[in-house]
């Protein structure tokens, strides 16, 4: 339907009576071969058209981004993690930082293309998709809400003897045996990375059965915290323990790149809809959930003090990744292996720390008078003032395409105004007008406006 819809208006454009861009038509035959060449760009197309992008300014921030991202890799401190064989091969020059707006826009800087394992990373993915399919409160039967104040991998448990949560080992080896628990490990493997891949946007989502097969042998610990959990009667009747450590090695060693990763941030960001195709991956209660308990739970140890600076949901992992949120507007992927004390990539924090001082990201920023940062979700041109002067002028000199700039109809400026009886007017027009098509009725117009609105 987008497309159909994408199409028309653009035809409309490309229509010769319009003496627009003529030459191109010979390039659209029918909406079919528009939307072979715009594919999975659909979404992105839509929003330029109706020229409602988050960030309006895109070019300029993402020019601050890159000052971050040189920041951020002067910062020379941290271990690559060697407690898995296959995590210590890699580079500890490896940086990079990829974007994903709502709505589709892209950006990467940086070694974004190499693939890594997601680790802990892949708990908010795996706690969303169990949430997504069975609910809050059958997860949450099983695994708490609460930060532990214990390290992520220590043999602790709740008061009622549950994992403390699902961002430490303990609950996401839990959540791990409720996703598709009566189908066999491939299915149920399957079943995830097809969740994933959704929420990349059908971007890279592969598998490294190398760090798989150095988890299971050097994850003494994790099978400790099986036992334990086996022992406190943790698990779903009928659960096997061994399956569920043993999916729950696999879904650790999922890898990603920085610009996959992002998609799959920005799919949380968007409230559960892949801004890359449009697809709605996960449910609203699943990501509300998983953002919460990101923001107090996600960063190991430091989940307080990055809640506290920083003020966005996050998860990081040992391979050096940080999986970076910001509700309603992007997410971000950022990688790079050497860690601090506590697990968290050096440089992805120093990024974090380094977007929240200058942009106003933090949860508790206000928007409107937190006049010494700078807010990337508002025009340069924003003075309404001035852009009804521009609409005036436009008006007088009949420059009709500045007048579709606008954005609104008649109607619309008439009831923003409380133009009463110019309102009446054009609803009583609308509605003689649609009675000689479409029979009149409220929905009916609220379609046809829409339309109008979406063609201006």
């Amino acid at each position: 339907d987008m497309c159909k819809g994408l199409s028309t208006i653009l035809s409309q454009y490309l229509n010769p009576s319009f003496g627009r861009y003529h030459s191109l038509q010979t390039y659209f035959f029918n909406h079919v071969s528009f939307c072979r060449c715009v594919g999975n760009n659909i979404m992105l197309l839509t929003k330029a058209f109706r020229k409602k992008f988050i960030i309006p300014n895109f070019e300029e921030f993402t020019q601050q981004i890159d000052k971050m991202y040189d920041s951020a890799q002067q910062q020379e401190g941290g271990q690559v993690a060697d407690y898995i064989p296959q995590l210590a091969k890699f580079s500890p020059d490896l940086w990079g930082v990829s974007l994903c707006t709502i709505d589709g826009q892209r950006h990467s800087v940086g070694d974004t293309k190499v693939p890594f394992c997601l680790q802990s990373c892949v708990k908010p993915l795996e706690y969303a998709i169990a949430v997504h399919e069975l609910g809050s409160e059958r997860v949450h039967h099983f695994v708490g809400k609460e930060p532990s104040g214990c390290k992520f991998n220590k043999l602790s448990l709740n008061e009622d003897d549950k994992p403390h949560n699902p961002m430490v080992n303990a609950g996401a080896i839990v959540i791990s045996s409720l996703i598709k628990p009566h189908s066999n490990k491939a299915e149920r493997f399957d079943h995830v990375m097809e969740f994933l891949k959704s929420m990349a946007g059908t971007e890279y989502v592969g598998f490294s059965n190398a760090t798989f097969q150095s988890e299971r042998e050097t994850g003494d610990r994790n099978y400790a915290i099986g036992y334990y959990l086996k022992e406190k009667k943790c698990f779903p009747d009928n659960a096997d323990m061994i399956a569920a450590l043993d999916f729950y090695f696999q879904l650790c060693s999922i890898e990603v790149t920085c610009e996959s990763g992002s998609v799959m941030a920005a799919t949380l960001a968007n409230g559960g809809i892949c801004p890359i195709t449009g697809e709605r991956v996960l449910s609203a209660e699943a990501v509300r959930n998983t953002l919460s308990l990101m923001h107090s739970c996600g960063m190991y140890d430091f989940s307080g003090q990055f809640a506290f600076h920083v003020g966005l949901p996050a998860k990081s992992g040992i391979s050096g990744a940080v999986l970076l949120v910001v509700p309603n507007v992007m997410g971000m992927m950022c990688w790079s292996p050497p860690l601090d004390r506590l697990g968290n990539s050096v440089r992805g924090i120093h990024f974090c720390q380094e977007l929240v001082s200058h942009f106003n990201f933090h949860n508790y920023d206000n928007l409107r008078h937190f006049t010494k940062k700078h807010d990337p979700r508002r025009r340069s041109d924003d003075d309404p003032n001035k852009s009804v002067v521009n609409l005036m002028f436009a008006a007088y000199s009949g420059d009709v395409s500045a007048l579709r700039r606008w954005g609104n109809t008649p109607l619309d400026d008439a009831m923003q105004f409380g133009h009463d009886v110019v309102v009446s007017v054009l609803q009583q027009y609308q509605c003689e007008y649609t009675d000689n098509n479409l029979q009149c009725d409220t929905e009916e117009q609220k379609t046809t406006l829409d339309t109008l609105k979406s063609i201006v």
